[in-house]
């Protein structure tokens, strides 16, 4: 039961995420008058898992910008005593990007983020299903370090969804 209640939640941040007021609709009205346009994020850039960014660059070709979704934490709490689960589910999104200078990669992490950010703020309510999201978030941005190559820095949004099922 808990596990599909974690994927049915990703499967609904990774909808919310890719609408059209998703992040890339976000991501050009953050973008600064006289800065290049940031890159719209396409479907392959958008990953349902859980895995340290150097395991995903030896299994496959990672394209940059990438976002990592996934459940990090259930808790039921049975405050719907009748109820098979009644509580939250926290939620993660890294952001992370990978470029071969350490200038501008904080900024375009940053950016990525925002729009991230943005786009839960505008989705703060029911999302069917027994979901919601009341609103609030916390953002971690680790340090930048060398990957391979070049260098990478990986931002970290955790939230949490109400969740309420019989």
């Amino acid at each position: 039961m808990t596990g599909t209640i974690g994927s049915t939640v990703t499967r609904q941040t990774i909808q919310m995420i890719t609408a059209p007021r998703g992040v890339n609709s976000n991501l050009a009205g953050l973008t600064l008058p006289g800065q290049p346009a940031a890159v719209p994020l396409g479907t392959a850039q958008i990953f349902s898992q859980n895995a340290p960014a150097d395991l995903v660059e030896r299994s496959m070709v990672v394209q940059y910008p990438a976002i990592h979704i996934y459940c990090d934490k259930l808790v039921n709490s049975l405050v719907e005593k009748y109820r098979s689960f009644s509580g939250s589910v926290q939620m993660a999104i890294e952001v992370r990007h990978s470029q071969d200078r350490l200038d501008g990669l904080q900024e375009t992490v940053e950016l990525y983020t925002g729009a991230v950010t943005q786009t839960l703020d505008g989705s703060r309510g029911d999302w069917g299903g027994g979901m919601f999201y009341v609103g609030g978030y916390q953002v971690s941005f680790g340090a930048a370090k060398q990957g391979g190559k070049h260098f990478t820095q990986v931002a970290k949004v955790t939230f949490e969804i109400g969740v309420s099922i019989s």
